[in-house]
Order: structure tokens, then sequence, then C-alpha cells
């Protein structure tokens, strides 16, 4: 009978001994075998030809050795062919294998391959096989069915399938090119994670800025952070992206800055997107247009959704705004319902209950259309019931009244009207005397009486920018009336509103920017 030390000692051996012998690098194959001691006194042996290694499941395969048992390490020559298992495949021209810490230093023309998933280039690269985690340095590149990855240094994670890449990255497949300083790459799900301000571009030339998040290069959608989408009209940023390269949509929220690329002018919103396929920019959701006129001054311009078509064909290109449209510009304010801007007419048309302002005078129509010459305001043609009022300094309102009406403009003043068809005026006279007190000399205005002029077609002149004289092409039916006479419903016209409480100011359309932190909608 045993004794009971010995009998556990016994024990202990054969449970231990299979895991022992996993940690040696075991000689299984050579066609020459030569031992010998090395220049530092160490024990070596020289293997040639056909040489196989095993460890645990690898397979190590040269065309000659030199085996350091004492270390349990192999320095190998030739073709050098690694096999994990059945999934990992490994070649190269030289290596140096550490079996005790399992780490394989390969060296010149290395291919490290993942069976179905991904195939790396390089001529360094460490294999950590207890970690799973290949590592190069000095250049490498990762192929694989979709995309194509190069690096100065990088590591592959055979188990996660996630290569991670580090300065000098360029990837691209035929869909793109991008370029960044750090990126990871999922080589199984073909996702690519952006670390760091990446560049990319697209076969149409289309470029992206990132900053960080991801894209789905199989699916050809993304979730990114802080970037830029850039389309051939527009530079578009955003704290947060959404990008679907298959329906060709892409999403920016919250803070959104839309750029034109070829106008002095800005898009701003908390939501945006850009739908390739149509060429359609939109913005909604506080958003505003700052677009810089020739003389620095400002048109800001704000509504519910703002919109860009491109088009091939210049005359098709358009800015719409609809829903609660607002302008303010230092001579020029206006509201309306939707409003569209034709870049190549330098044409702006407003729709549905518009009003202009300009210095002291409202305009009116069915639809008005605002011309603009070297960016600055030309003419404004008013279309259908059309109306121009000013209010005197004795708060009488001076009306104008036609079927169609031509504002023409000097130095972003209004220079004169012309009326063309059923025009109609009320134009009130005005005096000024001098009185004199005891102590100072002082002008006094009053008002002299109301003219009341019928004719089809007239010219009114304004002098910097308040009505002056007018001018008739066909008799007038002119009627003075006193102020004695003056009854209330004689000072308006049929269809007067003078709606002063309406004109807005800057504040009404420049929007006060949105905390950052703010939900994201869906």
């Amino acid at each position: 009978m045993l004794k009971r030390p010995v009998f556990l000692l016994l024990l202990f051996s054969i449970l231990c001994a299979p895991a022992l012998a996993q940690k040696k690098v075991k000689l299984k194959k050579a066609d020459k075998l030569r031992g010998g001691t090395g220049s530092n006194g160490e024990r070596v042996d020289w293997v040639v030809g056909n040489v196989v290694f095993v460890q645990n499941k690898t397979t190590i395969y040269c065309d000659s050795a030199q085996i350091y048992r004492e270390r349990n390490a192999v320095d190998a020559y030739g073709r050098i062919r690694i096999t994990e298992g059945d999934s990992v495949t490994v070649t190269a021209k030289s290596l140096s294998y550490d079996g005790n810490e399992k780490i394989a230093y390969l060296r010149r023309n290395v291919v490290f391959t993942k069976l179905n998933t991904a195939v790396l280039y390089t001529d360094h690269l460490d294999y950590y096989r207890n970690k799973n985690l290949a590592k190069y340095f000095d250049g490498g590149k990762l192929v694989d069915s979709t995309n194509t990855l190069t690096s100065k240094k990088g590591y592959y994670d055979v188990g996660t399938n996630l290569a991670s890449f580090k300065t000098e990255v360029v990837g691209y497949n035929k869909d793109y090119t991008l370029n960044s300083d750090t990126l990871q790459y999922n080589s199984k799900t073909k996702i690519v994670y952006f670390r760091d301000l990446t560049k990319v571009v697209d076969k149409d030339g289309q470029t992206a800025i990132y900053q960080n998040g991801y894209y789905d290069t199989s699916k050809k959608k993304s979730d990114i952070n802080q970037g830029d989408i850039e389309t051939p009209t527009y530079k578009m940023k955003g704290d947060k992206y959404f990008l679907d390269d298959f329906r060709k949509f892409y999403k920016a929220q919250r803070n959104v800055v839309m750029t034109s690329k070829e106008e002095n002018m800005i898009i701003y919103g908390d939501d945006g997107y850009y739908d390739k396929k149509n060429g359609v920019s939109k913005v909604w959701n506080n958003a505003y247009v700052a677009k810089i006129a020739e003389d620095g001054d400002t048109l800001f311009l704000s509504a519910d959704t703002l919109v860009s078509i491109e088009h091939k064909d210049p005359r098709k290109k358009r800015v719409l705004a609809y829903n609660h449209v607002r302008i303010f510009k230092t001579d020029l304010q206006g509201v309306a319902d939707s409003l569209a801007y034709v870049p190549i007419d330098s044409m702006i048309y407003f729709y549905k209950d518009p009003v202009l302002w300009n210095d002291g005078n409202q305009m009116t129509g069915d639809s008005i259309r605002l011309l603009l010459k070297q960016k600055k305001i030309d003419r404004i043609y008013l279309v259908n019931n059309s109306f121009v009022v000013s209010q005197d300094s004795l708060t009488n309102f001076n009306q104008i009244k036609g079927r169609k009406m031509t504002a023409l403009f000097v130095e972003s003043k209004i220079h004169h009207v012309d009326v063309d068809g059923n025009g109609e005026s009320i134009y009130f006279a005005l005096d000024e005397k001098e009185l004199k007190s005891d102590t100072a000399l002082y002008k006094v205005t009053y008002m002299m009486g109301m003219n009341r002029i019928v004719c089809s077609n007239m010219k009114i002149n304004f002098l910097e920018g308040k009505l002056n004289n007018i001018s008739f092409y066909k008799m007038p039916d002119a009627k003075f009336i006193p102020p004695h006479e003056l009854k209330e419903p004689d000072t308006k016209l049929r269809g007067f509103i003078w709606r002063g409480k309406d004109r807005p100011v800057k504040t009404d359309v420049v929007k006060a920017k949105k905390d950052k932190q703010r939900p994201l909608s869906q």
C-alpha cells in the first residue's frame, strides 16, 4: 500500500504532466538534427528540412531552425508558416518564438490570415498567442472583402476581430477613401469606429470630416459625432450625425451650421439633413439664414423650415423658407408665410400675406418679388392689391395703392415707385413755420390738408426715403381736402392696414443658440 504523501505526490505529477508538456515547444519533424553549443555556452539544436514544431494547438512549419530547449525558444528561417487551430495562419521569412510567453516575433513578408475574415500584411509583427493579439509596427495593411486599411502602427485582436490603427491611417474601398490618425475597424461586422479627426471622401468627391462615431461599411449607415458633411453647394456640420449611404441620406442634429460655397450665406438650426439623391438640404427648429451683402450689412432670414435645392441646371437651384418667415436687415425688414430665393436671377419671392418695410415705408401685395443687384436691393415688385404706406411726422399715413407697383432703390433707399393700373393715393401736405420765443427759435409742423388722387398710372418720388412728390401719366382725378373738412374715413384708402406691430427686430430673426446638451430628437 502506498503511503499517503507518496500517493498525493504521484497524483499531482499525473495531473500536471499534460500542462507541463503543453508549455514546451516540441520538435515533431525534421530531415536533419544536429546538437551543439552556442557562443554563450547555451545548448542549441540545429534542424534543417521540412521542420515542424507543435505547442498546444499551434503548429510551426519552416525550412530550418535553432532550438533553445532550456529557455523553450525557437529561431526559425525560410518559408515559415504558423497555424493556430483551423482559424489563423501566419507566414513570414523569419521567426523568433518564445514558448514560455507564447509570443511569436515574425519579420519580413509577414501575412497574418484570420479565416474568412481578414488578412494583415506587414514586415514586423509580434503575435501574442496568450492574448490572441497581433501587433505590428513600421507599416501594415489589413484587407478584407470590403475594406483596405493601412497605418504605421496597429494591432489586431483575433478574438474580437477588432483592428486598431494608429498614425497615417488610410482606408479605402469602392465607395470612399478615408484619412485619419487613429481609428478602429471590426473585420467581422465591417464597422469603422472613428477615434480622432477623420476625413472621408466618397467616389463623387463629397467630403465629410468626423471627430468620433462609427460607420457601418456593409449597411452604409453611420452615427457620427462632431464633424462636417460636404455637399456640392454647402458644408454642413453639427454636434451629432446619422449617415445612411444606401439611401444617400445624411442627418445632423444640434447646432447645425450649413455654409454656402457659392455665396456669403450661412444657414443655422437645431436639426438638418442632406438628401444626396434628390439634392435637397433641409434645416429646421430655430432655423435662420445670415447672408452678407456687398456693403457688409447682413440680411438675416428666419423660418420654421429652410430648404436648399441643388441642381445641375442653375435655373432650378432654390433656397426655400416656409412658415413664419421673417427677415431683418438694417435697411429692410419683412414678414411672409413663405419665401423662395433663386440665385441665378438674384430674386427673392415672398408669398401669402407678405409685408416689407424700408425706412418708414410699408409695402404689401398679394405677392412680392425683391431683386438684388450686386447683392444690394435694386427694386421690389408688388403684385396685385399693392400698397405702399408711410407715416409722416404728424403720424398721418401717406398711402399709394395700385394693381401692380415697382419700387426702385438707390443706395438701399427707396427712390421712386411706379404704379401700373388702378392707381390711388393719399398724400398729406405739411408745412413748417419758424416761431420765436423769448429764449429760442424753433420750428412747428402743421398740416395744410390732404391730397386724394385717382390715376391709372403714376410715379411717386421719394427723397431720403420719404415721399416727396407725385407725377401722373394720365388725367388724374384729384381732390384737396382742407383740415377742417377731413373725416376719418377720408384718410384711409380701401384695404389700408398699418402693420407696424409686425415689423421684426433683429432678435426676432436671429435665434438664440440652444444648449448643446438638450436631448437629441429621434
